[in-house]
């Protein structure tokens, strides 16, 4: 699934390349992709130029200048592509774009997981309640200690666990909680409360930094995700601990080793990430 880092990729692209352009004709080869009336989404956006593309965690957000928000969640293998009007649909394409400047925007999905809906522009969560729910984005100014503090002490899951509820941190996924859990040196299955003050301030420079680092090499392509351009990403060359199992510890050399937490694959250092007790009840 594209995590923080690929999102933001796509949305940059996007940026660059329909900003300013108008939609003339939606073509719906799959009706499903969108949440609600279909009708009601093709006559929202007709006629309308895209003014901005945002992001909220794993979310799209795309701006509209009729004061409507096109809402977009990749989820496992969503992408978009600009081609010329010519262009002859995808296999997977579930919803065409035709703009004004003789090209379209196709949006591809082999799984047909993701989802669009339509909303007014300020008030994207009565289309979309999960965005009201999001924690703070992964950056510096958003992203407190205090916030985490409080958080983690309120959770006995595993933090890795705790780190995949974007509820509580937005935009991190399977890849990167691996990451940041490696580089700050704890366990996966640590349950969130037992985390010192220290911990959590090393994991939250690491969570800011890697997510950073990621977005600077245009996210990570394990399996099929590509950006707008077509191009794949080229942080996998960059991983410390996702989809290293059997292979040396980086940092002491120790055979990585892989489990499941809560579901998920879960790659890390038996050595440098010792998994801390629970609490005791008193």
């Amino acid at each position: 699934m594209p995590e923080l880092p690929e999102v933001e990729t796509v949305r940059r692209g996007l940026e660059n390349l329909i900003v300013g352009s108008r939609i003339t004709q939606v073509r719906l080869p799959y009706p499903k992709v969108i949440t609600g009336d279909s009708q009601a989404f093709i006559t929202g956006v007709l006629q309308a130029q895209f003014t901005a593309i945002d992001r909220r965690g794993k979310y799209l957000l795309l701006r509209l200048s009729n004061g409507h928000t096109i809402v977009s969640h990749l989820r496992m293998e969503g992408q978009y592509s600009v081609e010329p009007l010519s262009a002859t649909p995808h296999k997977h394409t579930e919803i065409i774009f035709e703009l004004a400047d003789e090209r379209v925007l196709f949006y591809n999905d082999t799984r047909r997981f993701g989802r669009m809906a339509l909303a007014t522009t300020g008030h994207e969560t009565l289309a979309v309640p999960a965005l009201g729910k999001l924690g703070p984005e992964p950056t510096e100014t958003a992203l407190t200690i205090a916030d985490m503090i409080a958080k983690f002490a309120r959770s006995k899951k595993p933090v890795k666990s705790f780190l995949l509820d974007q509820n509580q941190i937005a935009g991190i996924g399977n890849i990167y909680a691996d990451e940041v859990l490696w580089q700050s040196r704890i366990h996966p299955e640590t349950p969130a409360n037992v985390l010192t003050a220290a911990q959590l301030a090393t994991l939250r420079t690491n969570i800011i930094s890697e997510m950073a680092r990621a977005i600077a090499h245009h996210g990570t392509t394990v399996h099929s995700f590509s950006n707008v351009f077509g191009e794949v990403g080229q942080f996998q060359n960059e991983l410390q601990a996702y989809g290293r199992a059997d292979q040396p510890c980086l940092r002491c050399g120790t055979m990585l080793i892989k489990i499941k937490v809560g579901q998920r694959g879960t790659t890390f250092c038996p050595v440098c990430q010792i998994k801390q007790a629970a609490k005791s009840k008193e």
